[in-house]
This record gives C-alpha cells, sequence and structure tokens, in this order.
C-alpha cells in the first residue's frame, strides 16, 4: 500500500527533508498516483521532478514534462482539462491513471536500482488493482524495466522502443514511449505527433 510518510530509502528520505528546508511550501514527500482506480490505461513515469510533482504533489503537475503529457490526455479524451496547473485545479482523468517507478524526487532525477526495486511492489500492487487487460504507457527505459519487474517478466525478454506495443503473458499490454522531458521535446527526440501516437494507439486498444 501507497505510504505518504515512507522513509525506506535513506538516500532519498534525506535529500527530501533537505529540499523541505530549502522550499517549505513544497509537497516535498512520496507522490501517490492519480486518476481513476478502475482505469484502462495506466501511465508509468520515472519520478516526481524538482518543481513539478514534488512540488505540487500530483504526478507530472507543475513541470515542463506535464506539458505535452496532460494536453494529449485531453486530446484523447482521457483528462477532464489540457493543463494540470495544481493539485486542486479540479482535472479529473477518464479511464485513466498516473504513477511513477519512483514515488520520491531523486538527487538530479536520477534514481538508483536499490530505490526503484524498493518501490516496485507498490508498481505491482498498482498494476494488480487494475482492470483486466489494461494498457500501461511507460515513460522512458527505466518505467519499461519496472513494469517488467513489476510483473515478474525478465527485461530482456522486451526491448524499449517508442511506440512498440508488448503483448504480456498475462493480456496486459504495454506500450513504450520516449519520456515527455523537456530534452527529449527540445531536442526533438520526441515530437508532439510522436508521442500523440503513442496515446492513439491505446485509444484504439482499449
Amino acid at each position: 500500500m501507497f505510504d505518504s510518510d515512507c522513509t525506506q530509502c535513506s538516500r532519498l528520505a534525506d535529500f527530501l527533508v533537505k529540499v523541505k528546508n530549502d522550499y517549505p511550501d513544497y509537497h516535498a514527500a512520496p507522490v501517490a498516483p492519480f486518476g481513476d482506480p478502475d482505469a484502462k490505461v495506466l501511465v508509468v513515469g520515472l519520478a516526481p521532478g524538482m518543481h513539478g510533482a514534488n512540488a505540487t504533489g500530483r504526478p507530472f503537475t507543475g513541470d515542463y514534462a506535464g506539458i505535452l503529457l496532460y494536453e494529449t490526455l485531453y486530446r484523447y479524451g482521457f483528462s477532464t482539462a489540457a493543463e494540470s496547473i495544481s493539485a486542486d485545479d479540479g482535472l479529473q482523468l477518464k479511464n485513466c491513471r498516473i504513477t511513477n517507478a519512483v514515488k520520491c524526487l531523486p538527487p538530479q532525477n536520477k534514481p538508483v536500482g536499490s530505490e526503484i526495486n524498493q518501490c516496485n511492489s507498490l508498481l505491482k500492487a498498482e498494476l494488480e488493482a487494475l482492470p483486466d487487460k489494461p494498457v500501461i504507457i511507460a515513460l522512458g527505459s527505466i518505467a519499461h524495466n519496472a513494469v517488467l519487474k513489476a510483473v515478474g517478466l525478465k527485461q530482456s525478454a522486451f526491448k524499449f522502443g517508442h511506440n512498440q506495443l508488448h503483448e504480456l503473458p498475462d493480456g496486459q499490454r504495454l506500450i513504450d514511449s520516449y519520456h515527455c522531458s523537456r530534452y527529449n521535446t527540445q531536442t526533438k527526440r520526441l515530437t508532439p505527433e510522436m508521442f500523440h501516437a503513442v496515446f492513439e494507439r491505446a485509444k484504439e486498444i482499449i
């Protein structure tokens, strides 16, 4: 079960204490999943961003990566608004849920393996709580690998690739996407059209 007071990863817990001292108004704690608990689409990111989810307490809210994500969710009918401003802005997700492979802000946005593994049981529980045969969208290779681990599959069995569809043994479908980070979008590694194609595919499947 999600624990908003979790301090199992000492490096992350210590870092959050420092962040809270520097930014007293920030959430600066584990960030819970957001959206429809019975969703047919689960979006899995990497970890909260310093001035995004770590500040607001809602995944991909308040940072650059959330701009393209929420615009795309709205375009394909998964969100009631195209912009996520704050945790109390009234936005709701429809048949969609967002979570992260790591629930706490890591230094330099880089979690270590033990931290990813520590949170994996939470991701496993989230996946098991979804309806039969959901579509999972993994934003980036770390999220992709975390999903495979959570469902008991070897990473070598399914190679990450943008807009690659993986049929998992239990009937779940995994679609990979490059992460909608500032770096990826500004370098054109990920264009809006490429990102839209992933969610259009998910929409068609469900």
